[in-house]
């Protein structure tokens, strides 16, 4: 059988094992320390903007913190961006919270502003208050529209709190994915563009913002020569260990990234000739995805396949793929939360398909993969 090729694999540079020896050499291995201190100063220098980071055990738990300090509590309503992962959303109902979720346009596949804007009116004149947050993601590391999503966000005095879980190295006019909120969170799980093992990251405005982060995430420990808390905490930071090994990804993040742009070139460039199969792209200079994964969408009455035909046949010839995300409104556990929004990510869920896009694949693996597609087409 052909070796298997999977979606999306973490990538050691070389440099982490270094790192984690010094951590067991100096006996730092719990939730603070060298490590967790330089990740976040690497970080913050990568992000090229004002900002102050805090190193959590989790994305979600970045999502959950930026939420606490937003004020989000019982029956507050949050707009989230719907096509997306669950724990963009999750976190909302920790707080007791309840989600309102956005459709996507169709050019980045993201948070559409207009529904963003319906939603916002059409809430208020239902409840007679506006939602305590918005939480736009930039999927797939396709930065969303956050121009005109911070201007409505603006006119109507509602803080962003920003999913760059899976953006990290993308830009928009320049300007780095994670910065435009009021927080954002970064992901470094296993399959993400650096790795920390597990882990995550809440971007703050200021360092007072990241301090009360770390504050939560540390159990809130009150300032006593003794254990007192007059607020929940949480135990949601990165350790240590865990930071070393972020350390030395982030020495290789550039060339990470640089990867998966090349993939989806080649995927860009010779799937170009196949009908009804479109690969997801930046929709103009203003957007530079990370391309985290490259996405399709197959166009059955056009292509004479499915989308499911595909990744069907991909596991028969040992390749991992995904289908897009299902969008959130559409989930069991959100049935009764309100949509705005139209049929578009109903259709990329039914027509999308994310391709192997991680560093480690070569360019003989990219073909294979390619080279399915062709066969399905060749059959029609």
């Amino acid at each position: 059988m052909n070796k298997r090729i999977w979606l999306s694999l973490a990538h050691m540079g070389g440099h982490e094992q270094d790192f984690i020896k010094e951590a067991f050499d100096t006996n730092w291995v719990v939730p603070l320390g060298p490590n967790v201190n330089g990740f976040e100063k690497d970080l913050r220098e990568f992000l090229n903007k004002d900002v102050h980071v805090a190193a959590l055990s989790a994305g979600t738990a970045a999502i959950h913190l930026g939420l606490v300090q937003l004020g989000v509590g019982r029956d507050n309503e949050v707009i989230c961006q719907s096509f997306t992962f669950a724990a963009s959303a999750n976190p909302i109902t920790y707080q007791a919270a309840k989600p309102v979720f956005v459709g996507s346009e169709t050019d980045t596949w993201n948070m559409s502003p207009d529904y963003l804007r319906q939603a916002i009116e059409d809430r208020i004149a239902k409840t007679g208050k506006k939602p305590k947050a918005i939480i736009p993601v930039h999927l797939y590391g396709m930065p969303a529209k956050m121009d005109e999503i911070m201007a409505i966000a603006r006119e109507y005095e509602i803080p962003v709190l920003e999913d760059a879980a899976e953006a990290l190295g993308s830009e928009y006019k320049g300007r780095k994915c994670g910065t435009f909120g009021e927080f954002a969170c970064l992901s470094f799980n296993g399959n993400k563009m650096i790795t920390t093992s597990g882990g995550g990251a809440l971007v703050c405005r200021t360092e007072e913002e990241a301090k009360e982060t770390v504050f939560y995430a540390t159990q809130a420990r009150d300032q006593a020569p003794h254990y007192q808390h007059s607020r929940i905490g949480y135990n949601y930071r990165l350790s240590n260990i865990s930071a070393g090994i972020g350390r030395g990804q982030m020495m290789v993040l550039n060339d990470h990234i640089a990867r998966r742009r090349e993939i989806h070139s080649i995927y860009q460039k010779e799937l170009a000739g196949v009908k009804g199969v479109e690969v997801h792209d930046n929709p103009s200079s203003d957007f530079n995805s990370n391309f985290w994964l490259t996405c399709i969408i197959v166009d059955p009455a056009t292509a004479g396949f499915t989308r499911e035909d595909i990744r069907l046949k991909m596991e028969e010839e040992n390749i991992e793929t995904r289908p897009l995300w299902k969008p959130m409104h559409l989930q069991p556990v959100f049935a009764d939360a309100p949509y705005y929004g139209d049929d578009t990510t109903g259709k990329l869920f039914d027509d999308g398909l994310c391709l192997p896009s991680g560093p480690t694949l070569t360019n003989e693996d990219v073909h294979r993969v390619i080279e399915v597609i062709k066969g399905l087409a060749s059959r029609k």
